[in-house]
């Protein structure tokens, strides 16, 4: 059974919270947060990326770094920018985005779920991006990036958090991308009791965005068990910080496919396609979002030599297998591969990958600027189909998914013992 449980945060004051929040620190490269403090210095960018705040010529893993990240966190909780609650507390944290609204319940998760698999993972970590928020943890004494976990809706729980969304909120701002971030307490005993109770009789927790902060945080919880040999299970260390949704609520977006230098005529590239895939030429929708005549699981866009090509999967390609049916996989087995010796699209220089919200217009673009490219444009993996993936135990191809909107960093900090 799941656990979550509440915690005392360190949280912005109510007229800092819109300037302190900020994206994920990995959706940024070292330029791009830097540029991001300077246009807002009271950014949380300047705590998850402390570099910004020292020479560019002192490295950006250097102990200074996270040095530098302990200070100014210390220096702004002096300062007024944060406050401590005095008490545990969950969290109500509702995103809306293009009028689409999804409910987050704040709290921690369990370490020890996170091990025995109650908690589900659908994706690799790379050792050197989790040594990176490791070494921040431990300066800071505190996880500062939430993992973004889903489960199972549970009605009982939808309606909880709808009741409390019609109390006065904590914080309420939109962002300058657009992004409503909606934020209400729950510190009432019965209902901190209630939550706790609902989410423990959860099978499970999926993590849905944040696979590397997660494992970050367990191997930070893991180490200070030693150095704590009789720690009893209740120290902070043992819990990280998390935002749950329910699965139904939440939105993916497809992660696009440009391969470069593509080294085949058009013509031999669709004679070699006909086996696995019904392939149409289509016209350009023009639409912002994905091309119009992508329907749904199964279909892919290409586009090439200033031509859209409708790519409908053949029915043989679909063996029941949770991983081998994703569209992402069949692409990768029956076209990156074979036809353009793509092996590893980890590591392979010759694809790269257009996340999130770039529609059929940018992927044009994209593609027109770089003769001899051929795009990709996928159909959205489901909620269900990542839901399928981690039951099964299995993990999904690199770039499968792409959530949004974004959680917000800085809008709650969870402290843990030293």
């Amino acid at each position: 059974m799941a656990i979550l449980r509440p915690f005392c945060a360190i949280r912005p004051t109510k007229e800092y919270a819109a300037a302190i929040a900020a994206l994920p620190y990995d959706v940024y490269d070292r330029a791009g947060a830097k540029a991001a403090v300077e246009a807002n210095p009271l950014s949380f960018l300047r705590i998850d990326r402390a570099e910004t705040q020292l020479p560019d010529e002192i490295d950006m893993y250097s102990p200074a770094v996270y040095e530098k990240a302990r200070s100014i966190l210390g220096g702004m909780v002096a300062d007024g920018f944060f406050t401590r609650e005095r008490t545990s507390c969950y969290y109500v944290y509702a995103l809306t985005m293009r009028g689409r609204t999804q409910n987050g319940l704040v709290g921690c998760a369990s370490l020890d779920d996170y091990q025995d698999g109650t908690i589900k993972r659908h994706e690799n970590t790379l050792d050197a991006k989790e040594l990176d928020r490791i070494r921040h943890i431990d300066a800071l004494n505190a996880q500062t990036g939430p993992i973004f976990l889903a489960y199972r809706p549970k009605e009982e729980l939808r309606e909880l958090i709808t009741r409390h969304k019609t109390r006065p909120a904590l914080y309420d701002f939109t962002g300058g991308d657009g992004i409503r971030h909606q934020v209400w307490k729950i510190g009432d005993d019965v209902e901190i009791a209630k939550i706790t109770r609902l989410v423990g009789a959860m099978d499970a927790l999926y993590i849905a965005d944040g696979h590397h902060r997660a494992a970050s945080a367990v191997k930070v919880g893991l180490g200070r068990r030693k150095r704590h040999p009789s720690y009893d299970g209740t120290e902070e260390f043992n819990y990280f910080l998390s935002v749950l949704f329910a699965a139904d609520e939440l939105q993916i977006f497809p992660y696009h496919r440009i391969v470069a230098n593509a080294g085949h005529p058009p013509r031999a590239i669709l004679d070699k396609l006909s086996d696995s895939f019904v392939v149409e030429a289509r016209a350009a929708s023009l639409s912002g979002g994905l091309p119009l005549f992508l329907h749904g699981k199964g279909d892919v866009g290409m586009y090439m030599e200033k031509q859209w090509y409708r790519l409908r999967a053949r029915p043989h390609l679909f063996r029941g297998d949770p991983i081998g049916d994703l569209d992402v996989s069949i692409l990768q087995e029956q076209v990156l591969e074979p036809l353009f010796d793509i092996h590893d699209p980890k590591c392979d220089p010759n694809i790269s990958f257009i996340g999130g919200v770039h529609g059929e217009k940018d992927l044009m673009e994209m593609a027109d600027s770089s003769p001899g490219s051929v795009v990709f444009s996928m159909y959205p993996t489901s909620m269900e189909e990542l839901l399928a993936v981690a039951d099964a135990g299995g993990l999904m191809p690199p770039k499968s998914t792409w959530f949004e909107p974004k959680l917000r960093s800085g809008l709650f900090i969870h402290e843990i013992e030293a």
